[in-house]
């Protein structure tokens, strides 16, 4: 069967599944803006809620008791809505700026979408980003020749991952449905919860993603058990969040889709 007979639409996540291999920039600018406020935060802190809408990963990491301690010691007093608010005043541009710094396609992005558009199957994409930090990573991705049929950006839905809204909103502007017949690829359980929560056969993505967190070149340089065992973890923690399936990049999803098909 072919991947047509089965899906009428593919659904991906940009950082970690199609640009910025290891998810670095929403890491690097979420510690910068907290450390623009004098809280330190870790890289491991960062990632956790990574795949959320970011004024909902912000809200996560001002949660944290260690990070909400360190706030009030910092500031003087407990996080509050304005703060959020002046953490996304900061945060935007710094996002920009790292995004547009890792927007090179991860290895099989534009053979994979063009195989799959030649298919007849229509290509929609949605993110944590706000479409303000997306702007320069489309137009960078563009240039690479990755242009998608359909973008869903944080703040455009009511609620963000892992809530299946992004996905509903694709699906009626793409006139997509039922949604078993929509794939979603994504490298954070908080996407692949929303793959679930939707209906759709979701994908999850290891080693290029949030769980590993390595660059690509860092992650060849470890030694071939280190590096099988991190993968192996980061399928594993896909899985449990309800992945169908989990390949390591992008690159294989012709065969994952092909599978279910």
């Amino acid at each position: 069967m072919a991947i047509r007979d089965r899906f009428d639409l593919v659904i991906l996540d940009w950082a970690g599944t199609v640009v910025d291999f290891g998810c670095h920039a929403p890491v690097l600018a979420l510690r910068e803006a907290f450390a623009l406020r004098g809280v330190s935060i870790t890289e491991a802190q960062a990632r956790r809620d990574m795949g959320k809408a970011k004024e909902d990963h912000v809200r996560a990491l001002l949660k944290e008791p260690s990070i909400a301690a360190a706030w009030s010691d910092a500031r003087g007093t407990a996080a509050s809505d304005a703060d959020v608010h002046g953490l996304m005043t900061v945060l935007g541009p710094l996002m920009r700026n790292q995004a547009a710094r890792s927007a090179r396609l991860i290895d099989g992005v534009r053979p994979v979408t063009e195989a799959l558009r030649a298919q007849g199957v229509k290509l929609g994409s949605s993110t944590g980003y706000t479409r303000e930090m997306m702007a320069p990573v489309l137009s960078e991705a563009a240039a690479q020749g990755y242009v998608p049929d359909h973008l869903v950006c944080s703040g455009e839905t009511p609620a963000g991952r892992p809530t299946p809204l992004m996905i509903y909103k694709a699906c009626a502007e793409l006139g997509v449905w039922p949604l078993t017949r929509v794939a979603k690829v994504d490298d954070t359980e908080a996407g692949v919860a929303e793959g679930r929560a939707a209906g759709c056969f979701t994908v999850g993505i290891s080693a290029s993603g949030n769980q590993v967190g390595l660059s690509r070149e860092a992650l060849a340089a470890l030694p071939d058990a280190e590096r099988r065992a991190r993968i192996a973890a980061a399928e594993q923690s896909l899985l449990a969040a309800g992945a169908n399936v989990v390949i390591e990049t992008v690159a294989q999803l012709i065969g994952a889709l092909q599978s279910a098909a």
